[in-house]
C-alpha cells in the first residue's frame, strides 16, 4: 500500500498517511480541522542497467530497419577512363574505411 504526504493549507502540519489506491483522500487536518492538500514529491527510484528502456528488448538489425528507411545504392558510370579510375580509387577508399 502506498505512502501519501498530506500539508495543512491553514496550520502547515505535515503528516503521511498510508493508504490503499481505492481510499478517498484525506481532506481535513487531524490537529487543527483545516483543509489538506496532498505534497508531490520526486520518486526515489532508480533503474540501472539494461532492459529498462523500450530499445533494449530489439534486435538491432530490426530497429534499424524500423527507425530509419532503407538507403539504395546508385553507381554511375563515367565515360572517360581517368574518371571511372578516380571512382573505383574512391569506391576502395570508402569500401576499406567502412570495414
Amino acid at each position: 500500500m502506498p505512502t501519501y504526504q498530506y500539508a495543512c493549507k491553514e496550520c502547515d502540519h505535515r503528516f503521511e498517511a498510508v493508504q490503499s489506491f481505492s481510499d478517498p483522500s484525506l481532506t481535513v487536518c487531524p490537529q487543527c480541522s483545516g483543509v489538506l492538500r496532498k505534497v508531490f514529491s520526486s520518486v526515489g527510484v532508480v533503474f540501472k542497467g539494461s532492459g529498462f528502456y523500450r530499445t533494449d528488448s530489439r534486435d538491432s538489425s530490426k530497429s534499424s530497419t524500423a527507425s530509419a528507411p532503407a538507403k539504395t545504392e546508385t553507381k554511375t558510370e563515367s565515360k572517360s577512363d581517368t574518371s571511372s579510375a578516380s571512382s573505383s580509387s574512391t569506391t576502395t577508399k570508402t569500401a576499406a574505411a567502412a570495414s
